[in-house]
């Protein structure tokens, strides 16, 4: 995996045509074609909408402890993201490609994509939807922290997440038909403490949640392996990152890439 350029694209280009892939959609994105257009004609809503919960345990502490109300700054739930590469869209100026959505009046989004087919078909259509705009634009990967400290500063993005993904949380949480945002998985047994510190490990990806806890646990197996894991979207354990106190519990989440392990990762933004 390529390092995020070192010129991050911080202004925005718009295109013209608010719709982000024609009809029908090129074939790379056929499987996620109607979930695509599920993202963009309900943004408005988005975050008003229920989602599955993931739990951030912590032990009580002991009763009469001080409690202290200070949230988690930006660059604190930043750092929980390091690493973690996406995908989007830039023209020959390094700014972002933006789409629109005309239906609600939402102003021009970036959008990221978790798997980089998913931004090679973007960038396709957007050379052969918008010949200027394409000329010299390419795939840039960006890293979730950067993405979050530019959401801090007014830039606004959507992410397209991996279907498969998107199919794993929906067996896993019967009952549902779909789901909102990006999933995420967690299990309490891979919770660990190391140098004084407590993690509490996110996975993007139900296949590395599953191998960390065959590890963890050799006696679980098939069904009893997916009933240790919790389900949740990123975009909701973000905000409740942001809205909750220090030593509640957030802060102890740390969000692995796509195909690393908990101790791979730490050792990685230990460095």
């Amino acid at each position: 995996m390529p390092p995020p350029n070192s010129s991050l694209p911080l202004a925005a280009a718009p295109m013209s045509d608010p719709s982000p892939y024609p009809s029908p959609p090129p074939n790379p994105l056929a499987a996620a074609s109607s979930f695509l257009h599920h993202h963009l004609s309900s943004l408005a809503s988005r975050f008003a909408a229920p989602r599955p919960a993931l739990a951030a345990a912590r032990p009580p502490g002991p009763h009469g402890a001080a409690a202290q109300p200070l949230a988690l700054g930006p660059d604190e739930v930043a750092r929980a993201l390091t690493g973690t590469p996406v995908f989007t869209v830039c023209n020959s100026s390094n700014e972002f490609v933006l789409v629109s959505d005309p239906a609600t009046g939402l102003r021009s989004l970036g959008l990221l994509c978790f798997r980089s087919e998913d931004a090679d078909a973007l960038l396709s259509h957007v050379r052969t939807r918008q010949p200027v705009l394409g000329k010299g634009a390419k795939v840039v990967p960006i890293t979730l922290d950067q993405v979050y400290m530019l959401k801090a500063e007014g830039i606004a993005f959507r992410f397209l997440p991996d279907p498969l993904q998107i199919k794993n949380a929906l067996q896993l949480k019967s009952g549902l038909t779909g789901f909102d945002g990006v999933p995420v998985f967690q299990s309490d047994l891979l919770v660990v403490k190391k140098q004084k510190k407590r993690y509490c490990p996110v996975y993007f990806q139900k296949e590395d949640i599953e191998r960390e806890l065959r590890k963890a646990s050799k006696s679980s197996k098939g069904s009893a392996l997916s009933k240790q894991i919790m389900v949740g979207s990123l975009e909701d354990v973000l905000k409740k990152m942001e809205i909750n106190d220090r030593n509640s519990g957030w802060d102890d989440l740390i969000f692995i890439p796509p195909g690393k392990s908990l101790n791979q990762h730490i050792n990685e933004v230990s460095a």
